[in-house]
């Protein structure tokens, strides 16, 4: 049964936060780490052809050719195997520090650059599919919705704790062993319900269902449970968010499967519109066009 999830609160005005509905949730590599990380290889170059055994870094991880490739983005396609995180190297993101510095003015210590690029590895194929146009409009979208939901990440967890433990569903078989109040909104986008914590920590190989509160210690946790749901959950609408940026349904799509069920057909126009603007304001700070499609 679908269920609509938080309403947050913030600063004595109710704001809608992401309808986060139950699903089962796709497989992507575990959060596991060597202990010391070796130094960035050169990094990837969409121009250069490489040959089986080529090494190149991107996005703070080290990667190994398997065979002849050129344009093709370590991450998103086969050809690359991971050989995990790098230090040394430069960041190759579609969005730089100087321009999520602007984007996030006022935003809260917890909110690093730095937690953002370490949580790419988890879904490597967010912003790194299709076209640089295609990755830099996902990126932008998932940002406009992480400064929604977060207040423009200044808000590391829900401030109203009278609904904390709304957030227990109990008729999920593992229950809620950190406690009924403990599976409040934490993150960039707000992420909540135990067994959103149970689906996302199996998914990303950390127990979240008994420990919480490392999505509100670990900000690259936050950003990773936030990419949890952009790249493999519906939400209420048809599709996920990564796919309806790369394969052109537009911004507006992302709205309906973030909180459709209460701003999209008519139901609260204001938001839906406020969002748009968000993501227009953020498309212009990085430079690329915001597309079609910009509400639901």
């Amino acid at each position: 049964m679908n269920r609509i999830k938080s309403i947050l609160t913030v600063l004595s005005a109710v704001v809608v936060t992401a309808a986060f509905l139950p699903g089962v949730a796709a497989a992507a590599p575990a959060a596991t780490e060597a202990t010391d990380s070796a130094s960035c290889a050169p990094l990837w170059n969409s121009a250069t052809a490489y040959t089986a055994g080529g090494a190149v870094s991107h996005h703070g991880r080290n990667w190994t050719a398997k065979w002849w490739t050129r344009n093709e983005n370590p991450g998103a396609t086969t050809v690359w195997v991971d050989a995990g995180a790098c230090t040394g190297g430069v960041s190759d993101f579609v969005i730089s520090e100087a321009e999520f510095d602007e984007i996030f003015p006022g935003r809260d210590p917890f909110y690093t650059y730095q937690g953002l690029i370490d949580a790419l590895h988890a879904y490597p194929r967010f912003a790194n599919t299709g076209t640089v146009e295609t990755r830099s409009r996902e990126a932008a979208a998932f940002l406009t919705h992480a400064d929604f939901e977060s207040v423009g990440l200044r808000y590391v967890k829900e401030i109203n704790e009278a609904n904390y433990w709304i957030k227990c569903d109990y008729s999920q078989p593992f229950g809620c062993p950190a406690g009924q109040s403990a599976y409040y909104g934490r993150g960039p986008i707000m992420f909540s319900w135990n067994f959103n914590y149970k689906a996302a920590g199996d998914a990303l190989g950390l127990d979240l269902l008994h420990d919480p509160w490392l999505v509100e210690r670990d900000p690259s946790v936050a950003w990773q449970t936030a990419l949890w749901y952009w790249s493999t959950q519906n939400g209420p609408g048809t599709m996920t968010s990564h796919d309806a940026m790369v394969g052109g349904a537009g911004f507006g799509e992302t709205i309906r499967s973030l909180n459709g069920s209460l701003e999209c057909n008519g139901k609260n126009p204001g938001s839906v519109q406020a969002r748009a603007a968000k993501y227009e304001h953020i498309t212009d700070v990085i430079g690329v066009d915001p597309g079609a499609h910009l509400t639901c």
